[in-house]
C-alpha cells in the first residue's frame, strides 16, 4: 500500500506541475513577450556602446536601431494582447493540462498494471528459495498428476486391427512372463506408439525395477519422460526422482537435463533452470529436439534469474534428413519409404565409420538398425561403438540401452 501511495503522489505531483505551467502559458515569472523586450533593450545598449567605440559606423548603428525598434513594437503589441498568459487560449490550456494529469497519473498506473506486478511483495532470495522448497514439498504424486493432467488418449490414424491385436497379444504375454525384459521393451514402445502413455510408463517402471542397479541412465531418463508425458507435462515427485537417478548415472544425459530444467521452472527456480539449459544448449546440435524449446524461452528465463544473457547464433544442424526429404517421404509408398530410410541410415553409418561422432549418433544408428530389423548390422554398430567409447562408462551406458532396445543384448 505504501508503494501505491508514493507512486500515485509522484505521478500526480508531476502532472500538476506540468498543468500549472501550461495554464500560466510561461516558463518563469513573466510572459514570453516581456523577456523579448528585455533582450531588445539590452541590444540597444550594446549598439550604443559599439557606436561610441567606433566598432560600427553611424549608418550601420542607425539601421540596427531601426530594426530593433520594430521588434520592440511587435513584442509590446503581443504583450498588450496576451497579458500574463502570452495570449494562450484558456480553454485549450485547461484541456491540455487536464490531459497531462490523466496521462501521467492514470497512464502510469495502467502501464504498471500491464507490465509490473501489482500487489506482489518484495522477495529476498532466501524467501524465494523457501517458497520454492515449499512448492517442491507439495508436488503431486504420479497417480495424482495423471488423474488431473493426463491428455486424452488419441491412437494414431491408420492403425490396423491386426496391429491392435498384436499389441493385445503382447500385453498378455508380458502379463504371463513379467520378468521378460525384451517383451517389456517392446510393450513400452507399442503402448507409447498407440498413445497409451500411462500404460507405457507402467511398463517402463516395471522394466527399471527388474534391472535394479543395472538400469542405465537412459532407462531412468525414458521412465521420467514417459511419466511427464503421461501427466501432460507436469513433473511429479516420482518423475523428479527418475530424472535425478538418470543424472546420477550420467550427469550429461541430455533429456534428463532438459526435463529437470522444466521441473525447476515449475517450482520457481529459474536460476537453476537457466544454468542447466544454457549448458545443454551449448553442447547440443541444432537438430536436437530440445533445442527449439530452449531457444524460445531461455532469454526470458535468464531475465527472471537476474542474468544478462544473449542467445548465441543457431548452430548448424548435424547431417540428416532435410525438410524436403521428410516431405518426399510422406508421399512415398511403404517400400520406397523404407528404402529412403535405409539410405539415410547408410549415410549415418558411413559418416560414423569415417569421421566418428558423438555417442548420441552411435545410439541412433543402433536403434535405427533395430527398427529396420537388421540385427546383424545393429550388432556390428554396437561392437564398433564399444571400441570407440572404451573406458567412458557414461557413454557405454547410453549405447548399452540402445543395444537392448534394438534386441542386440539382453
Amino acid at each position: 500500500m505504501d508503494f501505491w501511495i508514493i507512486a500515485g503522489a509522484l505521478a500526480l505531483g508531476t502532472g500538476l506541475l506540468i498543468a500549472r505551467a501550461l495554464l500560466r502559458g510561461q516558463a518563469g515569472d513573466a510572459a514570453p513577450a516581456a523577456y523579448d523586450l528585455r533582450v531588445y533593450r539590452d541590444q540597444l545598449r550594446d549598439i550604443a556602446r559599439d557606436a561610441a567605440r567606433g566598432v560600427i559606423g553611424a549608418q550601420e548603428a542607425e539601421r540596427l536601431r531601426t530594426e530593433i525598434a520594430r521588434r520592440i513594437l511587435a513584442a509590446d503589441d503581443r504583450l498588450r494582447a496576451g497579458g500574463d498568459t502570452g495570449s494562450q487560449p484558456r480553454g485549450a490550456a485547461i484541456a491540455v493540462a487536464g490531459l497531462s494529469v490523466v496521462l501521467l497519473a492514470g497512464g502510469g498506473l495502467w502501464l504498471y498494471g500491464q507490465v509490473g506486478a501489482p500487489g506482489y511483495p518484495d522477495l529476498p532470495i532466501a524467501q524465494r528459495i523457501a517458497a520454492s522448497e515449499a512448492a517442491r514439498a507439495e508436488r503431486l504424486s504420479q497417480p495424482e498428476a495423471e488423474a488431473r493432467f493426463a491428455p486424452e488418449i488419441t491412437p494414431p490414424e491408420g492403425v490396423s486391427a491386426e496391429n491392435l491385436a498384436l499389441v493385445q497379444r503382447l500385453r498378455e504375454v508380458v502379463a504371463q512372463r513379467p520378468e521378460d525384459q525384451q517383451g517389456l521393451q517392446f510393450l513400452v514402445r507399442s503402448e507409447a506408439a498407440l498413445g497409451n502413455l500411462a500404460a507405457a510408463r507402467a511398463a517402463q517402471e516395471q522394466l527399471v525395477a527388474l534391472r535394479g542397479e543395472e538400469a542405465s541412465a537412459s532407462d531412468h531418463a525414458m521412465l521420467a519422460e514417459l511419466m511427464i508425458e503421461a501427466a501432460g507435462g507436469y513433473v511429479s515427485r516420482e518423475a523428479e526422482a527418475a530424472l535425478r537417478a538418470a543424472l546420477a548415472r550420467d550427469p550429461r544425459a541430455p533429456t534428463a537435463r532438459f526435463h529437470l530444467g522444466v521441473y525447476f521452472l515449475q517450482v520457481d527456480r529459474p536460476d537453476r533452470a537457466f544454468r542447466l539449459w544454457r549448458d545443454l544448449l551449448e553442447e547440443s546440435t541444432a537438430d536436437a529436439p530440445w533445442v527449439p524449446v530452449i531457444r524460445a524461452g531461455i532469454e526470458e528465463i535468464a531475465m527472471r534469474a537476474g542474468v544478462r544473457y544473449t542467445l548465441p547464433p543457431q548452430a548448424p544442424a548435424a547431417p540428416g534428413p532435410s525438410a524436403a526429404d521428410i516431405e518426399a517421404a510422406a508421399g512415398m509408398d511403404a517400400e520406397a519409404r523404407a528404402g529412403m530410410i535405409r539410405g539415410m541410415v547408410a549415410r549415418l553409418s558411413d559418416r560414423l565409420a569415417t569421421e566418428g561422432g558423438p555417442v548420441e549418433d552411435w545410439a541412433r544408428l543402433i536403434n535405427a538398425y533395430g527398427v529396420l530389423g537388421e540385427a546383424e548390422a545393429a550388432r556390428r554398430a554396437w561392437d564398433e561403438a564399444q571400441a570407440a567409447f572404451a573406458g567412458d562408462e557414461a557413454a557405454l551406458d547410453s549405447l548399452r540401452a540402445a543395444a537392448r532396445s534394438a534386441g542386440v543384448i539382453e
